[in-house]
């Protein structure tokens, strides 16, 4: 891998790797509904011109139905999930979980993708992945209803960017990733509207609120899709998902320097299994996918 690339592999792991942190600072004074419609909206400012000027919207209009799902499971459900779940668990955690992203893809293609099976290397590593979510959820979570709730809304984030990652193979493949991203998180801005405008906060945010709500949509979504997508042109789309294995270690570094998140044994033995499990169950999954999702490869 050339320096360039690792340059890129490295810009891309901290641009995925920062929500967590801007989300939580965020999260002091707005609502999850809020954060993900402003990310969505300040990333689509950027990226659909971007997309219109290339002609990278090429194709999508007889896909339209399908996109606006896609805005659905890949930006504007996990987005809103994201803020839900760092309501009630650390950032570190739910990073931790959403990179069972890989781990989910391989469960939910063994039911609708036969070219998709669970054998040998793969069938070991779901065990293994799922053993990790098992341990972070009966050491770190315990017995905390709110905490529970917290890290199963961190689960669906993963789900959505599952499906997502499935229904890219499945209906979008040869689409030019720039219009597809472009027009997912207009859309994804659309449809988070209504829950933005019901709780729309009555005083105006302070600089750190908009300030991480910039990060969000400008440098993490719009930036680190733009960077990836010259991170594929560089080495390909199978390993440029590297990034996917190092956004959570920013993660989690960031959420216990500044947010002073809990980073005991168990943490590191649930993000270890995890990270190992999604390497080994979405090995051959991630071959064949062209456009990746925010979690495996989506922003976070």
């Amino acid at each position: 891998m050339s320096n360039r690339a690792l340059v890129l592999v490295a810009a891309v792991a901290v641009l995925w790797g920062i929500p967590y942190l801007f989300i939580a600072v965020a999260l002091e004074e707005l609502s999850p509904a809020v954060i993900a419609f402003a990310r969505t909206g300040l990333a689509a400012a950027i990226l659909l011109p971007l997309a219109l000027a290339a002609g990278a919207l090429a194709g999508l209009r007889e896909r339209w139905a399908w996109l606006v799902v896609l805005a659905a499971t890949q930006m504007a459900g996990p987005f809103l999930l994201l803020g839900f779940a760092e309501e009630r668990i650390s950032s570190s955690l739910t990073g931790i979980l959403v990179s069972a992203t890989p781990l989910l893809v391989a469960l939910v293609a063994l039911g609708i993708d036969r070219s998709e099976s669970a054998s040998g290397s793969r069938l070991v590593g779901l065990g293994v992945g799922l053993a990790g979510v098992a341990l972070l959820l009966g050491l770190d979570v315990g017995r905390d209803a709110g905490a529970l709730v917290g890290a199963l809304a961190a689960l669906g984030t993963a789900l959505g960017y599952a499906i997502s990652a499935l229904l890219l193979k499945a209906r979008f493949t040869g689409c030019d990733g720039r219009g597809v991203v472009g027009a997912t998180t207009a859309l994804a801005a659309v449809l988070l509207l209504p829950a933005a405008l019901g709780t729309f906060p009555g005083a105006a945010p302070s600089g750190d609120a908009l300030g991480s709500l910039i990060v969000l949509g400008v440098a993490s979504t719009a930036g680190g899709f733009l960077l990836f997508f010259r991170l594929q042109a560089e080495i390909g789309p199978g390993r440029a998902s590297v990034v996917a294995y190092l956004a959570p270690g920013v993660a989690v570094v960031l959420g216990v320097v500044f947010l002073e998140d809990p980073f005991g044994p168990a943490t590191v033995a649930g993000l270890a299994l995890i990270l190992l499990g999604s390497f080994l169950a979405g090995r051959r999954a991630g071959a064949r996918l062209r456009l990746r999702p925010a979690g495996s490869t989506s922003a976070p």
